[in-house]
Parts: C-alpha cells; sequence; structure tokens
C-alpha cells in the first residue's frame, strides 16, 4: 500500500532512493516492504511513476548517444573495477539487508545470495579487458576488385532490466554488469517485493563509482504501468526480464512493437532423473536438499523427481528422512538451512497447488503445512504424481517436490519423455553409477542446463538459459555480455598503402 511522508530513519527502516540520472531521489509515495520472516514492515520503497520511468530512459538515452561510455573501454573496465570493490566493501550491510528482505538464509548469503553475484562484477571486468569488439574475416575479390571484410560488435543501447524477487543481487547484478562492459546504457527496475536490496545497489553505483550520470538508472515501483513503459518506450533497445513465463509473454508482446531485442529468463520444472543403477541414498538426499534452497523459489530446482517404478516407495522414505530434518527457521541464524516464503500471497499459492494435487490423486507424505509467524512453509513431498497433473506441470516455486515413477523395464526412454513432457526446459539432474549413461540420458533431456551426478555447472562464466518457454537468450559468459551488443558488418576495397 502506498504511503506518503517520510519513514522514521531507523536502523531496519532506512530510507532509500530512486537513482535517475546520476541523482538520488525520492517520490511523493511510497509503498511497504515487509520482512518475510516476520511479516512486519522492515522499510518504504519509492513509488516510482510513469513519469519517473520516462526520466530514466530519458536520461539513458542521452548517457548513451552523448557521452563516450559505450566507446571508452578503459572507463567502463575502471567503474567496474569500482563498483566490485564497492560490493566487497559493503557485503555485511547488503548481506543483512538480503537477509531481512529477501528471506535468505544467513548460510545462502555467502553463496548464491551475495557473495557469489558479486563475483559476477569482477568477472565482466576482466572479461572486458581481453575481449575483442572486431573479427577479421579477410578478403574477396567481386569483378576483378578486392575488398576487405571486418565485424565489429557495438553497444545495442538503452536497456529496460526488469527483475523478480527470489535472487535480487545476483539477478540484478548478472544483468547490470554485462550490460555495462557491453557498453549499453540501463534502467533497472527492483522487484515490489525486494526494492531496498536494488536501491542499495544504486546508491552504491552514485554514491562509489565513476559511471556517468545517466548511465545507469535505478527504480521502484509497485506500479505496473512502470514496466509497460519501460517494455514499449521507442527509447528503449533492449528488455533483459526475469520471472514468470505468463509476464515474459506479455514483455515479448509489449515488446514486439517497437521489434526491441529481448532476454527472457523464464519459468523452469526441471527433472531430476533417477536411473535404476543410481545410488539412491545418495539422489534422495540430493533432492530434498535442493528442493528447499532458498525455500523452493528458485527457476532451475529440481520440482520433479523422477525414479524407478520399482524403487518409488524406497526413494520416497528417504527423502521423507531428509525432510524431517529440513524445518524453516530464522533465516538470520547461521544454521538455518529453510528460510521463508516471499509473501503471503505467494505462500497461498504453493499451499493451493498442494491441496489441489492431493484433491487430484497424489498422496501427501510430509508438509503440506502453513508455518507461522512470517510466511514460512514446510518442505513438501508428494507421492505417485501424475505426470501430467498441475503440481507436475506447472512452476511451484516453494519446497515443493513432486515424485513420478517412471516404467524403467525398457531403459531409459520413459523416463526421458516424462521429463520432456513439459513446456519449459530451463535445468535438469541426472542420477547413475555409469556416469557416461547419466551424459547421454541428459543430451536427451531439452534443456539449457543439466547436473550430472551433482556436478554444479553454475558459475559466472557459465551461460544460463532454457529452451521452449523457460525463455530466450542466455545469462552469464561471453554470451551473456552478447547478449547486449550488436555485429556490424563493413567492407572496403583494398588500396595500396591504406588500412581499413
Amino acid at each position: 500500500m502506498p504511503v506518503h511522508g517520510n519513514d522514521p530513519g531507523e536502523p531496519g527502516r532506512a530510507r532509500r532512493r530512486l537513482l535517475i540520472d546520476g541523482r538520488l531521489v525520492d517520490t511523493k509515495e511510497h509503498f511497504e516492504s515487509l520482512n518475510p520472516a516476520t511479516g512486519a514492515v522492515l522499510g518504504h520503497a519509492p513509488d516510482a511513476t510513469p513519469a519517473d520511468a520516462e526520466a530514466a530512459i530519458s536520461a539513458a538515452h542521452r548517457a548513451f548517444h552523448t557521452t563516450d561510455w559505450a566507446t571508452d573501454r578503459d572507463l567502463r573496465i575502471r567503474c567496474l573495477d569500482q563498483l566490485h570493490q564497492a560490493l566487497l566493501d559493503q557485503v555485511e550491510e547488503l548481506r543483512e539487508l538480503t537477509i531481512a528482505e529477501a528471506g535468505a538464509t544467513r548460510m545462502l548469503t555467502h553463496g548464491a545470495q551475495l557473495e557469489d553475484p558479486i563475483g559476477i562484477v569482477r568477472y565482466y571486468a576482466d572479461l572486458l579487458r581481453t575481449y575483442s569488439f572486431t573479427e577479421d574475416l579477410g578478403e574477396v575479390e567481386k569483378h576483378g576488385q578486392r575488398h576487405h571484410r571486418w565485424l565489429e560488435k557495438e553497444a545495442v543501447g538503452v536497456v529496460a532490466a526488469i527483475l523478480p524477487y527470489n535472487y535480487p543481487n545476483q539477478l540484478a547484478l548478472a544483468k547490470l554488469a554485462p550490460a555495462l562492459a557491453a557498453g549499453c546504457t540501463i534502467v533497472l527496475k527492483a522487484a515490489p517485493d525486494t526494492p531496498l536490496i536494488t536501491l542499495a545497489l544504486g546508491e552504491l553505483i552514485a554514491e562509489h563509482t565513476d559511471i556517468p550520470p545517466g548511465v545507469v538508472n535505478v527504480l521502484s515501483s509497485s506500479r505496473a504501468d512502470v514496466g509497460e513503459v519501460l517494455t514499449t518506450h521507442a527509447d528503449v533497445d533492449a528488455v533483459s526480464f526475469t520471472g514468470s513465463t505468463v509476464t515474459g509473454r506479455r514483455i515479448m508482446a509489449a515488446a514486439s512493437e517497437t521489434v526491441k531485442k529481448v532476454f527472457l529468463e523464464l519459468g523452469g520444472k526441471s527433472a531430476m532423473v533417477v536411473l535404476d543403477d543410481a545410488d539412491v541414498a545418495v539422489s534422495a538426499q540430493f533432492a530434498a536438499y535442493m528442493i528447499c534452497v532458498n525455500a523452493g523459489q528458485g527457476c532451475a530446482l529440481t520440482s520433479r523427481l523422477l525414479v524407478p517404478r520399482s524403487r518409488h516407495d524406497e526413494i520416497v522414505e528417504l527423502v521423507a528422512g531428509h525432510f524431517a530434518r529440513i524445518r524453516p527457521g530464522d533465516p538470520s541464524h547461521p544454521k538455518t538451512y529453510l528460510g521463508p516464503l516471499i509473501s503471503a500471497k505467494q505462500r497461498d499459492k504453493v499451499d493451493g497447488m498442494v491441496q489441489r494435487a492431493v484433491a487430484d490423486g497424489a498422496k501427501l507424505i510430509t508438509g503440506g503445512e502453513r508455518v507461522d509467524p512470517g510466511f514460512f512453509y514446510a518442505p513438501t513431498l508428494l507421492a505417485r504424481v501424475d505426470p501430467d497433473s498441475e503440481i507436475a506441470q506447472e512452476e511451484v516455486f516453494g519446497p515443493v517436490l513432486a515424485v513420478i515413477p517412471y516404467d524403467d523395464t525398457q531403459g531409459d526412454d520413459d523416463a526421458v519423455r516424462i521429463a520432456n513432457n513439459s513446456v519449459y526446459g530451463l535445468s535438469g539432474a541426472v542420477h547413475s553409477r555409469d556416469q557416461e549413461r547419466a551424459v547421454r540420458v541428459a543430451r536427451r533431456i531439452r534443456s539449457g542446463t543439466f547436473s550430472i551426478n551433482g556436478g554444479n555447472y553454475f558459475h559466472p562464466d557459465v551461460p544460463f538459459g532454457g529452451y521452449r518457454q523457460s525463455g530466450i537468450g542466455r545469462e552469464s559468459g561471453v554470451a551473456g555480455m552478447e547478449e547486449f551488443l550488436e555485429t556490424k558488418a563493413f567492407g572496403a576495397p583494398v588500396v595500396a598503402g591504406v588500412d581499413a
């Protein structure tokens, strides 16, 4: 709910501001940010309007077209180095804010929720030192004249980047760092559930880097029409969005009016396949703890567990044993593994899907319960799930694991068929004592990333993205920066003594 006036200024309710054209600015209206572990108001964020979005886009457009940001590689390297150092210097403040606003567990902030994302900035600063923005294609002869051809990579222009709530630091920096390395300017819109974290990033940029005014703009808003401005404005050259597939479809349609470049990292319903020769004790432990990472709020988490029908009950019992030891708790405690869901709305959605699954015939083994205070949900195990049911087809975004038996009497075909029975294709996993067999199965499953026997692919140098309705394009790695580049081809006649 928007509020007027100033916040009291207490430490947990520190006032944050928008970053527009190099200035930290406030708004007349604000909206609440809640602590999901308690449900209490953590602070208030500026509620940007469409006019604020217009101003941010105008600043980014001016900075791209009237400054040398896009062409001065050394400036970009220096600014990324400064941002990396500022994040390191402020890591403890950012850690406490991430725990309080995102409900991230303290242990996760030492990895994917904070410290690993800071490494993204270091990666792109280093990549920028060596990346070649040109490619020589050599000479060809046309009509008796020799011609030299080459390619140059140029920044796409103004980027609108729209964030979800689940990994606010990771996703902000995975969009911001490669866009800046490429030479783009950017308008970054925070998720309405985690605005203070992203606004803190804007403040670091304004106060601790030499990034020119207008190159980075940071907005927070509870209004849908701000997102509409970012995705339809003629001066926005590319849209980078992470979130639900439903919203991604709308953004893709909106951006089509001006034929923008669109990067979409969307939903997932990833399958973990346990082959009939796997160590089921190891597989069950991996499956149980993976679905509880960040309270299940991760698009790449393996929320479908495909098991041989002959070993279904054995594996279910093993997973249930692990779930009994994973209890929701205070995310600020260093030993807590399972924190809260982000909001009451999200918890209601998760619980509704679980209850419908049981009504549809899935067997509830454990969980299926709200845990108060705050927005916690018990780790939930559903067995003998129909592979065509809602719980097996739709993204839950909570600590809910659906166990699906497959026919293992004729090899791996049925497991592969069920794994591919999805509109999504973001990630997956396979467990087998025969690693070559596991790789063969993984290659048959249509997804953008894959874990073999617990292997971890996720790192700043690895392109991340999915097939089908899990999105378009790749984030991170060299491919992640090239999402923000255009390719220009040149040809010039070869003239003696003249370099083209």
